[in-house]
């Protein structure tokens, strides 16, 4: 059976490293596929890792298997693919080559194209979608910090992968929606170059109505390109994606009290955008924002605003200075 085989974390970057290592603290055999820095600082420091509710696991190096080397995926049973998706089609080729036939492929990538790039090069394989809510912030020295709430969403299969992922500290769900729940996740990552934009933590972005009117303008633009294209988005949350816009113009105090109940944010959360440009890599806004983008064109929609934040994003990439600290004002072009 997969599930007496290895889970091997291919591409174990922040949200690699944290699910991985809650799945080894609860006793999963599990592999790391990681890049040279990522492996010689958990040699050197071990994996800790933290919670927003103030929990804290710490595992030593021996306790998972770590490596460079794609040959690590010879004998897994489960594959997650956790790259940025611009690096999809290569792990891809990674398992195609080394991992076995009955191996179970799961995309815990932002975005919605990858399960389309890794069916194509992985003829035959079983390849599931997933969606992961929570952000997770690398901290340095082996620390990886989550910083929101939320569980793991799973495409529903007959072998029940969701349940064989699903550990203490880290639920996992499956569904059979999750076209809709990766459209609906989406739809709220439109909030990352925002952050990115802003350089403010998101529980301090979203305290501020200005901010969340622009998310709001935003999101507004990505659910009529949906409608368009006939997509109905699902939420991980009580809140359904139409109800969103209206609630984030919301006045300070009613929105607040809404999102204490629906969502955990501490204040060291991060966006993945944010921590990108902070770190001169380039990020995903072609897979967020673009993708809308390119629906909204097969479907004759205007998404102003959306084209002006990838722009923006597109301009810090180019410089190298890390997040530009905009105005809600000067992303508007108002300013």
């Amino acid at each position: 059976m997969v599930t007496d085989r290895p889970i091997v974390v291919a591409g174990a970057g922040a949200i690699g490293c944290f699910v991985g290592g809650q799945l080894a603290a609860a006793g999963r055999r599990v592999a790391l596929l990681v890049r040279p820095r990522v492996k010689t600082e958990i040699e050197r420091f071990g994996l800790r890792l933290t919670d927003f509710d103030g929990s804290e696991t710490k595992l030593g190096a021996g306790q998972l298997a770590l490596s460079e080397d794609p040959a690590i995926l010879h004998s897994a049973g489960i594959v997650l693919v956790t790259v940025k998706s611009a690096d999809t089609a290569d792990v891809a080729d990674q398992i195609a080559q080394h991992a076995p036939q009955d191996v179970v492929i799961v995309s815990l990538q932002n975005g919605v194209g990858n399960v389309a790039i890794l069916n194509e090069r992985l003829g035959g394989r079983r390849v599931l979608a997933g969606m992961v809510p929570f952000n997770v912030v690398a901290m340095g020295e082996g620390r990886f910090h989550r910083s929101t709430s939320g569980d793991i969403i799973v495409g529903e299969d007959a072998d029940n992968t969701a349940a064989a992922l699903s550990v203490a500290g880290l639920t996992t769900r499956a569904n059979r929606d999750i076209t809709g729940v990766q459209w609906g996740k989406l739809i709220i990552n439109l909030n990352n170059a925002l952050s990115a934009l802003s350089d403010m933590p998101l529980a301090a972005q979203l305290a501020s109505r200005d901010w969340r009117r622009l998310f709001a303008d935003q999101m507004a633009e990505g659910l009529a390109v949906l409608k368009a294209a006939g997509i109905t988005p699902a939420s991980a949350t009580p809140i359904p994606p139409n109800w969103t816009p209206t609630l984030l113009r919301l006045p300070d105090m009613i929105f607040n009290a809404i999102l204490r109940r629906t969502m955990k944010i501490d204040p060291q959360a991060r966006s993945s955008m944010w921590q990108d440009l902070k770190q001169g890599r380039k990020t995903e806004i072609d897979y967020l924002q673009g993708a809308v983008i390119a629906l909204a064109e097969q479907n004759n929609v205007e998404v102003p605003l959306m084209r002006r934040i990838v722009a923006l994003i597109k301009e810090a990439e180019t410089s190298g200075k890390g997040p530009p600290r905009l105005s809600p004002q000067q992303i508007r072009g108002v300013v």
